[in-house]
Protein backbone atom coordinates (compact mmCIF):
# COMPACT_ATOMS: atom_id res chain seq x y z
CA UNK A 1 0.00 0.00 0.00
CA UNK A 2 3.22 2.23 0.73
CA UNK A 3 4.38 1.68 -2.96
CA UNK A 4 0.73 2.10 -4.22
CA UNK A 5 0.67 5.84 -2.53
CA UNK A 6 4.00 6.85 -3.63
CA UNK A 7 3.35 6.10 -7.02
CA UNK A 8 0.42 8.23 -7.16
CA UNK A 9 2.02 11.21 -5.56
CA UNK A 10 4.78 10.31 -7.54
CA UNK A 11 2.71 10.60 -11.12
CA UNK A 12 0.32 13.40 -9.66
CA UNK A 13 3.62 15.49 -9.20
CA UNK A 14 4.15 15.21 -13.25
CA UNK A 15 1.01 16.15 -14.20
CA UNK A 16 1.01 19.75 -12.35
CA UNK A 17 2.34 22.37 -15.21
CA UNK A 18 3.93 24.38 -12.06
CA UNK A 19 6.01 21.03 -11.48
CA UNK A 20 7.76 21.61 -15.11
CA UNK A 21 8.44 25.08 -14.66
CA UNK A 22 9.86 24.25 -11.17
CA UNK A 23 12.25 22.15 -12.91
CA UNK A 24 13.30 23.91 -15.74
CA UNK A 25 13.88 26.90 -13.59
CA UNK A 26 16.17 24.53 -11.03
CA UNK A 27 18.04 23.22 -14.07
CA UNK A 28 18.83 26.64 -15.65
CA UNK A 29 20.04 28.17 -12.02
CA UNK A 30 22.02 25.28 -11.28
CA UNK A 31 23.60 25.47 -14.80
CA UNK A 32 24.63 29.08 -14.28
CA UNK A 33 26.16 28.43 -11.10
CA UNK A 34 27.93 25.65 -12.87
CA UNK A 35 29.41 27.53 -15.52
CA UNK A 36 30.22 30.64 -13.27
CA UNK A 37 32.20 28.16 -11.04
CA UNK A 38 33.88 26.20 -13.79
CA UNK A 39 34.65 29.63 -15.26
CA UNK A 40 36.16 30.73 -12.09
CA UNK A 41 38.40 27.63 -11.78
CA UNK A 42 39.47 28.03 -15.18
CA UNK A 43 40.51 31.41 -14.43
CA UNK A 44 43.00 30.87 -11.64
CA UNK A 45 44.34 27.37 -13.02
CA UNK A 46 47.66 28.78 -13.76
CA UNK A 47 48.21 30.04 -10.18
CA UNK A 48 46.85 26.60 -8.92
CA UNK A 49 49.61 24.83 -10.98
CA UNK A 50 52.46 26.50 -9.15
CA UNK A 51 51.34 24.67 -5.86
CA UNK A 52 52.99 21.99 -4.75
CA UNK A 53 49.61 20.18 -3.61
CA UNK A 54 46.94 22.25 -5.93
CA UNK A 55 42.85 21.15 -5.41
CA UNK A 56 41.16 19.81 -8.42
CA UNK A 57 37.45 20.49 -10.03
CA UNK A 58 35.86 18.62 -7.71
CA UNK A 59 37.18 20.47 -4.68
CA UNK A 60 36.78 23.65 -6.39
CA UNK A 61 33.48 23.65 -8.32
CA UNK A 62 31.56 20.78 -7.85
CA UNK A 63 31.72 20.52 -3.57
CA UNK A 64 30.46 24.33 -3.61
CA UNK A 65 27.86 23.12 -6.33
CA UNK A 66 26.14 20.80 -4.11
CA UNK A 67 26.01 23.23 -1.12
CA UNK A 68 24.07 25.89 -3.23
CA UNK A 69 21.82 22.49 -4.37
CA UNK A 70 20.85 22.18 -0.51
CA UNK A 71 20.16 25.86 -0.17
CA UNK A 72 17.54 25.78 -3.62
CA UNK A 73 15.89 22.84 -2.21
CA UNK A 74 15.46 24.12 1.31
CA UNK A 75 13.67 26.83 -0.18
CA UNK A 76 11.92 24.39 -3.02
CA UNK A 77 10.38 21.63 -0.91
CA UNK A 78 8.42 23.37 1.18
CA UNK A 79 6.87 23.85 -2.08
CA UNK A 80 6.14 20.19 -3.09
CA UNK A 81 5.75 19.30 0.71
CA UNK A 82 2.92 22.03 0.94
CA UNK A 83 0.52 19.87 -1.13
CA UNK A 84 0.50 16.16 0.67
CA UNK A 85 -1.78 16.64 3.28
CA UNK A 86 -2.96 20.16 3.67
CA UNK A 87 -3.99 20.11 0.22
CA UNK A 88 -5.83 16.68 0.15
CA UNK A 89 -7.56 18.31 3.44
CA UNK A 90 -8.99 21.12 2.04
CA UNK A 91 -9.62 19.25 -0.94
CA UNK A 92 -11.93 16.97 1.44
CA UNK A 93 -9.97 13.69 -0.22
CA UNK A 94 -7.85 13.00 2.89
CA UNK A 95 -11.21 11.86 4.67
CA UNK A 96 -12.11 9.67 1.96
CA UNK A 97 -8.23 8.14 1.87
CA UNK A 98 -8.14 7.63 5.94
CA UNK A 99 -12.07 6.19 5.75
CA UNK A 100 -10.46 3.37 3.80
CA UNK A 101 -8.56 0.58 4.98
CA UNK A 102 -4.96 2.50 5.09
CA UNK A 103 -3.12 3.24 8.25
CA UNK A 104 -1.57 6.34 9.16
CA UNK A 105 1.45 4.89 8.84
CA UNK A 106 0.97 3.39 5.15
CA UNK A 107 -0.36 7.55 4.14
CA UNK A 108 2.62 9.29 5.81
CA UNK A 109 5.17 6.50 4.65
CA UNK A 110 3.47 6.46 1.03
CA UNK A 111 3.52 10.75 0.44
CA UNK A 112 7.37 11.00 1.82
CA UNK A 113 8.39 8.03 -0.02
CA UNK A 114 6.75 9.84 -3.69
CA UNK A 115 8.10 13.27 -2.63
CA UNK A 116 11.13 11.68 -2.00
CA UNK A 117 11.63 9.97 -5.61
CA UNK A 118 10.98 12.82 -7.10
CA UNK A 119 13.19 14.94 -5.70
CA UNK A 120 16.30 12.34 -6.10
CA UNK A 121 15.75 13.21 -9.73
CA UNK A 122 16.47 16.19 -9.14
CA UNK A 123 19.75 15.46 -7.23
CA UNK A 124 20.40 12.83 -9.82
CA UNK A 125 20.11 15.42 -13.19
CA UNK A 126 21.99 17.90 -11.00
CA UNK A 127 25.33 15.50 -10.43
CA UNK A 128 24.90 14.19 -13.77
CA UNK A 129 25.76 17.79 -14.93
CA UNK A 130 28.39 18.07 -12.05
CA UNK A 131 29.73 14.81 -13.81
CA UNK A 132 30.27 16.26 -17.13
CA UNK A 133 33.92 17.67 -15.77
CA UNK A 134 35.04 14.23 -15.70
CA UNK A 135 35.39 14.92 -19.66
CA UNK A 136 38.59 17.40 -19.06
CA UNK A 137 39.79 16.04 -15.85
CA UNK A 138 40.06 13.96 -12.73
CA UNK A 139 37.31 13.68 -10.48
CA UNK A 140 37.37 12.79 -6.56
CA UNK A 141 34.17 9.92 -6.65
CA UNK A 142 34.26 9.75 -2.72
CA UNK A 143 33.87 13.29 -2.63
CA UNK A 144 31.31 13.43 -5.04
CA UNK A 145 29.22 10.48 -3.62
CA UNK A 146 29.36 11.64 0.14
CA UNK A 147 28.33 14.85 -1.14
CA UNK A 148 25.39 13.62 -2.55
CA UNK A 149 24.52 11.33 0.13
CA UNK A 150 24.45 13.99 2.39
CA UNK A 151 22.09 15.64 0.35
CA UNK A 152 19.79 12.80 0.10
CA UNK A 153 19.84 12.51 3.76
CA UNK A 154 19.01 16.23 4.25
CA UNK A 155 16.35 16.56 1.79
CA UNK A 156 14.80 13.47 3.66
CA UNK A 157 14.52 15.94 7.00
CA UNK A 158 13.16 18.93 4.97
CA UNK A 159 10.38 16.66 3.30
CA UNK A 160 9.75 15.33 6.88
CA UNK A 161 9.54 18.21 8.52
CA UNK A 162 7.01 19.64 5.58
CA UNK A 163 5.15 16.63 5.97
CA UNK A 164 4.32 17.61 9.27
CA UNK A 165 3.58 21.01 8.96
CA UNK A 166 1.55 20.00 5.85
CA UNK A 167 -0.83 18.10 8.29
CA UNK A 168 -1.65 20.54 10.93
CA UNK A 169 -3.09 22.89 8.23
CA UNK A 170 -6.11 22.69 4.93
CA UNK A 171 -4.21 25.59 3.57
CA UNK A 172 -1.17 24.82 1.01
CA UNK A 173 -0.20 27.97 1.19
CA UNK A 174 0.17 28.62 4.67
CA UNK A 175 1.62 25.09 5.13
CA UNK A 176 5.01 26.56 2.38
CA UNK A 177 5.03 29.31 4.63
CA UNK A 178 5.68 27.61 7.65
CA UNK A 179 7.71 24.79 6.18
CA UNK A 180 10.10 28.07 4.58
CA UNK A 181 10.21 29.91 7.68
CA UNK A 182 11.19 27.49 9.83
CA UNK A 183 13.86 26.01 7.27
CA UNK A 184 15.27 29.80 7.04
CA UNK A 185 15.04 29.63 10.77
CA UNK A 186 17.34 26.60 10.89
CA UNK A 187 19.53 28.04 8.68
CA UNK A 188 20.11 31.30 10.26
CA UNK A 189 20.87 29.17 13.43
CA UNK A 190 23.61 27.79 11.48
CA UNK A 191 25.08 30.90 9.55
CA UNK A 192 24.81 32.94 12.72
CA UNK A 193 26.15 30.80 15.40
CA UNK A 194 29.63 31.48 16.48
CA UNK A 195 31.91 28.03 16.39
CA UNK A 196 32.26 27.43 20.01
CA UNK A 197 28.57 27.24 20.08
CA UNK A 198 28.06 23.85 19.12
CA UNK A 199 24.28 23.50 21.29
CA UNK A 200 22.72 25.59 18.28
CA UNK A 201 24.88 24.10 15.31
CA UNK A 202 23.71 21.29 16.30
CA UNK A 203 20.24 21.54 15.82
CA UNK A 204 20.46 23.33 11.80
CA UNK A 205 20.57 20.14 9.37
CA UNK A 206 22.48 22.26 7.07
CA UNK A 207 25.55 22.21 9.51
CA UNK A 208 25.42 18.58 9.46
CA UNK A 209 25.29 18.60 6.13
CA UNK A 210 29.01 20.23 5.64
CA UNK A 211 30.83 17.16 6.90
CA UNK A 212 29.21 15.39 3.98
CA UNK A 213 30.19 18.58 2.02
CA UNK A 214 33.63 18.16 3.07
CA UNK A 215 33.99 14.68 2.34
CA UNK A 216 33.40 13.30 5.81
CA UNK A 217 31.44 10.52 6.59
CA UNK A 218 30.67 11.34 9.76
CA UNK A 219 28.55 8.86 11.75
CA UNK A 220 27.33 11.38 14.55
CA UNK A 221 25.66 13.52 11.05
CA UNK A 222 23.97 10.35 10.23
CA UNK A 223 22.02 9.81 12.91
CA UNK A 224 21.01 13.57 13.32
CA UNK A 225 19.59 12.68 10.28
CA UNK A 226 18.31 9.66 10.98
CA UNK A 227 16.10 10.96 13.94
CA UNK A 228 15.39 14.09 12.67
CA UNK A 229 13.36 12.81 9.54
CA UNK A 230 12.21 9.83 11.99
CA UNK A 231 10.97 11.99 14.63
CA UNK A 232 8.57 14.05 12.34
CA UNK A 233 7.65 11.12 10.58
CA UNK A 234 6.20 9.67 13.84
CA UNK A 235 4.67 12.80 14.63
CA UNK A 236 2.86 13.06 11.20
CA UNK A 237 1.09 9.73 11.77
CA UNK A 238 0.13 10.85 14.80
CA UNK A 239 -1.09 13.73 13.74
CA UNK A 240 -3.50 11.70 11.59
CA UNK A 241 -4.28 9.12 14.19
CA UNK A 242 -5.71 12.23 15.92
CA UNK A 243 -7.75 13.75 13.50
CA UNK A 244 -8.96 9.80 13.25
CA UNK A 245 -9.85 9.61 15.85
CA UNK A 246 -11.39 12.83 16.54
CA UNK A 247 -13.61 12.76 13.29
CA UNK A 248 -15.02 9.64 14.24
Amino acid sequence: MILTIAHKEFRSLFILPSTWLILAALQFIFAWFFLARLDAFIQVQAQLAQLADPFGATLAVAAPLFGILALILMMLTPIFTMRLIAEERRNQTLTLLMSSPVSDSHIVLGKFTGLMLFLLLIIASCSLMVLTLAAGTQLDTGLLLTNALGLVLLVASYVALGLYISSLTAQPVVAAIGALAIFFGLWLIEVSAVDHDNTWRALAPTSHFQSFNNGLLNSTDMLFFLLFSTAFLLLTIRRLHNNRIYSQ
